[in-house]
């Protein structure tokens, strides 16, 4: 099994980071996700009728994420946050996109609470997961783009494992490789927060969310954390 662990720099720069890893095991992709649809809808409904708002980069969950990629040399509206970048594309187009019903459900969790997430097949990882900076010298192909190799600047913030990396930016963007599907059996998901003394109880909230949406279609699910007094788990 796999451990998720943040390198002792990153911890140091960022010593408020609380990451929550939500793991599916046996997910099952190809059958109907009612719960995750009807999430799904239910935002983009309170978006319609003016209830709700996705957090944009005034709010102080953005922010902070915009001050972290400025840390590392990233402009941040250029290079978005993940889920800045998700609540700009739902405020303008109405409507989240629809990849798969993992995916869809981390989606929702993340833009509904104003924190970033991703995922990773982890039967597509090789060894550990970190955390860390880049050194200048590791390969990364984007999500959706597999002809595509780019070589993160050192000092970025990644997520790598044995192989090569896995997040840009720290969440910017996913590999290509270790892409969730429909067919994906084995995944990790993950939630981050940088002020865990502020949000520490949202990022409880929103794993506990997204369990309950995987829950019905994984034979087990389980929640670990990542902060400066844990800075590795395995899944």
């Amino acid at each position: 099994m796999p451990a998720f662990r943040i390198a002792p720099a990153v911890a140091a720069a960022f010593p408020d980071t609380l990451i929550a890893l939500v793991t599916a095991t046996g997910l099952r992709g190809h059958e109907p996700w009612p719960h995750t649809a009807t999430a799904l809808d239910e935002l983009e409904q309170r978006l319609a009728d003016g209830s709700w708002q996705p957090a944009d980069e005034t709010d102080p969950r953005i922010e902070a994420w915009h001050t972290a990629y400025r840390s590392f040399g990233t402009n941040p509206r250029r290079v978005r946050p993940s889920v800045d970048a998700l609540g700009r594309r739902l405020t303008k187009k109405g409507a989240m996109p629809r990849i798969n019903p993992a995916v869809d459900s981390y989606n929702t969790v993340s833009v509904r609470h104003g924190l970033p997430a991703g995922a990773f097949d982890l039967d597509r990882v090789t060894g550990d997961v970190e955390i860390r900076y880049a050194d200048g010298t590791e390969s990364f192909t984007p999500l959706g783009d597999p002809g595509t190799v780019e070589t993160p600047r050192p000092g970025e913030v990644v997520y790598a494992d044995t192989t090569g990396v896995l997040t840009r930016h720290w969440n910017h963007r996913d590999a290509h490789r270790t892409r969730v599907t429909e067919d994906s059996a084995h995944v990790t998901f993950v939630l981050e927060t940088l002020h865990a003394g502020r949000d520490g109880d949202l990022v409880s909230l929103a794993a506990d969310e997204l369990q309950s949406l995987l829950a019905p279609h994984a034979a087990r699910t389980t929640v670990r954390h990542l902060d400066g007094t844990r800075p590795e788990a395995t899944v």
